[in-house]
C-alpha cells in the first residue's frame, strides 16, 4: 500500500464511514445521515487537528482494526473499547500516534455501541451529493468497510491537541429521551399518551442507524384512518400498527406515512447512538415555551 493510505484488518461487525451529514437534499428523499453520536465524533476530530467535517470511521460494538501506510495520529472516541498499537496498549480519548505499517485495533466495546475513529488529515473517500457519509437507506456513499479495504488519507492539516481531561459523558445506563408532543398526538387516547409519559420501554434488537426502535407497551390510536405520507425529521417518534414507538435517527426516510406521537429533539439523540439492545428507555413529554413581549 502507498503512503497516505489506511488498510481495513478487520472491518468489525459493521464500520461505516461518517461526518456531519448530507444536507440540503431531503425534498428529493435523501436522509441527513451523518455520525449518529455527533459529539464523540466532532471530539475525535479535535483531538487530532481536524475541522469537525472531516470523515471518521464509526464502528459498532466489535471495533474494527486499520494499518497505518504513513506516520498519523489518530483518536478514538465514543463508547470505551480497549485501543492497541501493534498489540500494545494505547490511550481511548487522546490523541495517539501510530507508526508507518503499525496496527490499530479497537476492540469490542465495554460500554455503549459505537466508537469512532479520527484520523489527522481525515479519511478523503470522494464525497457523494457534499458528504462522505454512508446512507444504509439509500445506499448513497462509500459502502460499509470490507476487510482489505483501502481508504485514502488526506494531509494533516492541524496539531493534535492534548488535554489531561476530556469532559465525555458516557454511554446511558437507562435512556431517557425528552419529547415535544405532536403533531399527531391527537390521533392516539389519552391513555396512550400516559402510557407514553409513564411507561418503561426497552431497546430492541432490531434498532440501526435508521430508527431506534422499542419493546414494550403499546401505544393504543383514537383515529383509525388512513393517513396520507407527509414529511419526517430525525427524531421523530413514529408508532406504526404494532403500537409500539419508533424513533427516527439519522439514515431514516424522510417521508413516511405513521402518526407521529412526539418529536425528540435532535441534540438529545446523541445518547440513542450508544443505546445497547435491552437497555430501559423513558420519555419526558416537554412543552415548548412560549416567548412573550
Amino acid at each position: 500500500m502507498s503512503d497516505g493510505k489506511l488498510e481495513v484488518v478487520r472491518a468489525g461487525a459493521l464500520t461505516t464511514l461518517q461526518d456531519l451529514g448530507r444536507f440540503g437534499h431531503a425534498h428529493l428523499g435523501v436522509p441527513r445521515s451523518g455520525a449518529l453520536d455527533q459529539p464523540a465524533h466532532a471530539l475525535a476530530n479535535r483531538l487530532v487537528g481536524n475541522p469537525a467535517d472531516a470523515a471518521t470511521l464509526e464502528t459498532t460494538l466489535t471495533g474494527v482494526a486499520v494499518r497505518a501506510g504513513r506516520p498519523m495520529t489518530v483518536a478514538v472516541t465514543g463508547a470505551p473499547a480497549a485501543v492497541r498499537i501493534d498489540g500494545r496498549p494505547a490511550a481511548f480519548g487522546s490523541p495517539v500516534y501510530v507508526p508507518a505499517g503499525a496496527v490499530l485495533e479497537v476492540g469490542t466495546a465495554a460500554c455503549g455501541l459505537r466508537s469512532y475513529v479520527a484520523v489527522g488529515g481525515g479519511i478523503e473517500v470522494p464525497p457523494v451529493l457534499g458528504s462522505r457519509s454512508t446512507d444504509l437507506l439509500s445506499g448513497l456513499g462509500p459502502a460499509p468497510l470490507r476487510d482489505g479495504d483501502v481508504l485514502p488519507i488526506g494531509a494533516a492539516q492541524g496539531q493534535p491537541r492534548y488535554a489531561d481531561t476530556v469532559f465525555w459523558p458516557g454511554p446511558p445506563r437507562e435512556l431517557v429521551l425528552p419529547v415535544f408532543p405532536g403533531p399527531r398526538d391527537d390521533w392516539f387516547t389519552p391513555a396512550a399518551l400516559r402510557t407514553l409519559a409513564t411507561a418503561r420501554f426497552a431497546i430492541s434488537t432490531q434498532s440501526n442507524r435508521i430508527a431506534l426502535r422499542t419493546e414494550g407497551p403499546v401505544l393504543e390510536r383514537a383515529v383509525h384512518g388512513e393517513l396520507p405520507s407527509e414529511g419526517m425529521v430525525i427524531g421523530a417518534i413514529q408508532v406504526p400498527p404494532d403500537g409500539r414507538p419508533v424513533v427516527f435517527l439519522a439514515d431514516s426516510p424522510t417521508t413516511g406515512g405513521y402518526p407521529v406521537i412526539g418529536v425528540v429533539p435532535e441534540r438529545r439523540l446523541a445518547a440513542a447512538a450508544q443505546a445497547v439492545p435491552g437497555l430501559p428507555l423513558r420519555f419526558v413529554p416537554v412543552r415548548r415555551r412560549v416567548r412573550t413581549g
